[in-house]
């Protein structure tokens, strides 16, 4: 499958680098629930799309947020979104599992807009 390297051009050009990591974590977080969406109707074409996407995204988190977050977790994340959605599933992990650890901020982002 042919991508363009720089799904998120405006991002990629320094606006990722302004928000804060929980908003990078949301926007992470949606291109994963798209592709567990696309993966329950059988398109596994938008499930790459959309993971492409989310690991464009991981990548600009890990050069943005070297030497301020643990960059071992981000590329773990990266590690087993890959194997799940792009690989053989050796870790046996599902869709729903590797949506939770995004779920956490849009808890956080409702609670937020709430005060």
């Amino acid at each position: 499958m042919q991508v363009d390297c720089a799904q998120h051009k405006t991002l990629a050009e320094g606006r990722w680098a302004e928000m804060p990591l929980s908003l990078q974590m949301l926007n992470i977080g949606s291109e994963i629930s798209r592709a567990n969406r696309w993966k329950a109707k059988g398109n596994q074409n938008q499930v790459e799309r959309a993971i492409f996407r989310a690991l464009e995204l991981i990548d600009l988190t890990i050069e943005v947020q070297r030497g301020k977050h643990c960059l071992k977790e981000f590329s773990r994340m990266r590690e087993a979104i890959c194997d799940h959605y792009l690989g053989e599933n050796a870790y046996n992990t599902t869709g729903e599992q590797i949506q939770r650890d995004f779920d956490i901020f849009f808890s956080e982002k409702e609670e937020n807009s709430d005060k």
